[in-house]
């Protein structure tokens, strides 16, 4: 081969080396972490959730290990379904990795050091690799306390009749391993105002107990070097319808929007029935036009491109919890394409018979009424002298 054109073909195999290892090296990325796993303190009895998200080209693949405390050199494998179900993993491939391990009902056995393990590495399965070179690793220590002694009031139920005698919601704190600092209570979820306190012994009262007093009420408990702690108390109550719409006027076509709202623990089910020949009947869509949207203590009915034949009439909601039921009545009314035209062709109507009267009146009117062509149109002249002589003579005579 002649020596220019070997060097020109060694050049180009170089060339198309180096743009190979530079493909490469655009298309593949080692794995990273996007987000690692925290640590946290909780308590027996709680839950807790880790969070791992991973991105590298290809996808990363996620593991958990777990290793008790003080013995980092002993990890376990972590499986979803593992410390009889308690154990969950939940992990997700996309352009990132996603991987979300829970634990439920926690003993003081499952402290420890929970790590998130990912790799993209072609060998990260070869077991005659070192997996420290293959996996990289991101790692959260989980500390179980023993959650404190509270002792609270039993759960109530109200009377049906809503005539509830007044009653007190007591919590008592009995022992706790970190120094008490407050108390405080809660009511489905949010803080009760003015309730704050560093009473161990906490109460809270309701003088005059109705159906919106019902729900889930929690004495809270809050220390120095330990998680709060918290004693739950239900109040149960028989669903009462408080809001609804009584009426409804649409055209057809529209789309139509009925709702009620209900105080009441617990939360009711929900169901929709229209009057039928005299009976709440279970509403047919098979039309597939009405969809319902059930909320806790509030629901809605959609009724879309209203129909003039079928849907008019009275739809009742009815909210049924395990104390007991309560319902309300609803009236659909569906007008007419026309109906917005029905105002015009009114004012149409009663000018059209105002022409009629006004041109039958003309018609009939009496001859006399009408001026004579021929007849002079000035005022009649009279002789006022003539008139005025007879009227001096007749004076006369009286003398």
């Amino acid at each position: 081969m002649i020596p220019g054109k070997r060097r020109t073909a060694i050049m180009s195999f170089s060339v198309a080396i180096f743009g190979a290892l530079m493909l490469h090296s655009v298309s593949s990325q080692n794995a990273g972490f996007v987000k690692s796993p925290l640590s946290e303190t909780k308590l027996t009895g709680d839950t807790f959730e880790l969070y791992c998200d991973v991105v590298g080209n290809p996808t990363p693949e996620i593991q958990w290990w777990y290793a008790e405390i003080n013995r980092a050199d002993s990890f376990r494998q972590l499986w979803d379904g593992a410390r009889k179900r308690r154990v969950s993993i939940n992990t997700a491939y996309g352009a990132n990795a996603v991987s979300v391990l829970g634990v439920t009902r926690l003993t003081l056995d499952d402290a420890g050091t929970y790590e998130c393990r990912a790799s993209n590495d072609p060998r990260r399965n070869d077991l005659h690799q070192n997996p420290a070179t293959t996996w990289i690793r991101a790692q959260a220590t989980i500390t179980v306390l023993q959650k404190p002694s509270i002792t609270s009031s039993d759960h109530i139920t109200l009377p049906t009749d809503s005539h509830s005698p007044p009653f007190t919601l007591q919590c008592n704190l009995t022992s706790a391993h970190s120094m008490h600092l407050e108390s405080f209570w809660m009511k489905n979820g949010e803080e009760i105002s003015d309730t704050r306190s560093a009473n161990r012994n906490t109460e809270y009262r309701l003088n005059k107990p109705r159906g919106d007093d019902a729900g889930v009420y929690m004495c809270v408990y809050t220390f120095e070097l330990a998680p709060p702690a918290n004693a739950t108390i239900e109040i149960k109550a028989v669903p009462d319808i408080t809001g609804h719409k009584r009426s409804e006027n649409k055209n057809e076509g529209q789309r139509a929007i009925l709702y009620c709202k209900a105080v009441g623990y617990p939360y009711p089910i929900w169901t929709w029935r229209k009057l039928d020949t005299g009976v709440y009947m279970e509403i047919d869509n098979s039309s597939g036009r009405f969809f319902i949207n059930n909320k806790d203590n509030y629901t809605e009915l959609h009724i879309a491109n209203l129909d003039i034949g079928s849907d008019p009439g009275e739809y009742q909601c009815n909210a049924t919890n395990m104390i007991g039921t309560s319902a309300m009545v609803s009236i659909l009314r569906v007008r007419s394409h026309l109906a917005p035209l029905w105002p015009l062709l009114g004012v149409l109507a009663e000018i059209i018979i105002l022409v009629v009267i006004i041109v039958v009146y003309e018609k009939r009117k009496k001859p006399d009424d009408i001026q004579d062509d021929d007849e002079p149109a000035g005022p009649m002249k009279t002789n006022s002298t003539n008139n005025h002589k007879d009227k001096n003579l007749r004076q006369r005579n009286t003398n």
